[in-house]
């Protein structure tokens, strides 16, 4: 059975010292580990670790480096249960890959050749640019046509290659303004209506504090938006996204059993009436 046979979620292990929505918590291999085996213990049907904060203008990782960090986390959480690394780099995939990992989270959408070879899955994410440079005003004619046509085309060059698993994602934040993510999130069923299951990454964004009420004297920082992110996951579950990336994965877990309970009922209120 594929993952995306029922929605799920996937949670968030940053093994890196500047990540903006944990700040380096996790940087140690043992916490990255634990934090790991809380988040499948809570629910998670993937792990996704990180070496290289990918957040706007984050500082760029030696690849030796990025290896050296989420090796050891993904050995040991790949003994309990799905791992994908989010990297963008084909000799950090592969060294995951063989460690045990069977997703490649490619932030920038290049390494399905590696996913074919490696024989998993292959997840593509649109970021305009880099993370140096993607929020420096970024533009597009039509935010959610482009996105789309982008993702469709590397997702159609990757079934050529012979990637068996193919997931795409919108990539909320990446080189988008806060017009261009609702606009995104608003027509996100015009991605889930694509051949290929939707993981959407809105977890702690910057831009969901931003749409905080006008009163709040300070937008609430990455761990005070919960709320947020939590509404913003219902929204994507509601409009058929198969896999919500979040950080705080026991909340959000609670969120898509209610869900699914919620629409067990309602089809057995359906089967009643007919």
């Amino acid at each position: 059975m594929k993952l995306y046979d029922r929605p799920c979620v996937m949670g968030v292990v940053n093994v890196t010292p500047d990540s903006f929505s944990d700040g380096g918590r996790y940087f140690n291999p043992s916490d990255a580990i634990e934090r790991g085996l809380k988040l499948f213990e809570a629910g998670a049907a993937i792990v996704d670790v990180g070496g290289e904060s990918t957040r706007p203008f984050a500082s760029v990782v030696d690849e030796e480096e990025e290896v050296r960090r989420v090796l050891p986390v993904v050995a040991v959480l790949a003994q309990h249960g799905t791992v994908s690394v989010d990297t963008r780099r084909a000799s950090v995939a592969r060294h995951a890959v063989e460690a045990g990992a069977t997703i490649i989270n490619d932030v920038g959408a290049s390494l399905a050749n590696v996913a074919s070879s490696l024989g998993v899955a292959w997840v593509a994410m649109h970021m305009k640019g880099d993370p140096q440079t993607m929020q420096v005003r970024p533009t597009y004619r039509d935010v959610v046509a482009e996105v789309s046509a982008h993702l469709v085309a590397r997702a159609e060059e990757a079934e050529s290659l012979g990637v068996r698993e193919i997931y795409i994602d919108p990539g909320i934040g990446f080189g988008k303004t806060v017009e261009h993510n609702l606009a995104l999130l608003e027509s996100v069923d015009r991605l889930t209506a694509q051949r290929w299951p939707v993981v959407v990454g809105i977890s702690r964004k910057r831009f969901l504090s931003l749409l905080s009420p006008a009163e709040l004297r300070d937008p609430p920082s990455p761990s005070d938006r919960m709320e947020h992110s939590l509404a913003a996951a219902a929204w994507c579950f509601s409009r058929g996204v198969a896999v919500v990336r979040a950080h705080d994965v026991v909340e959000t877990m609670q969120l898509l059993t209610l869900a699914r309970r919620s629409e067990s009922l309602h089809g057995q209120d359906q089967r009643g009436r007919s």
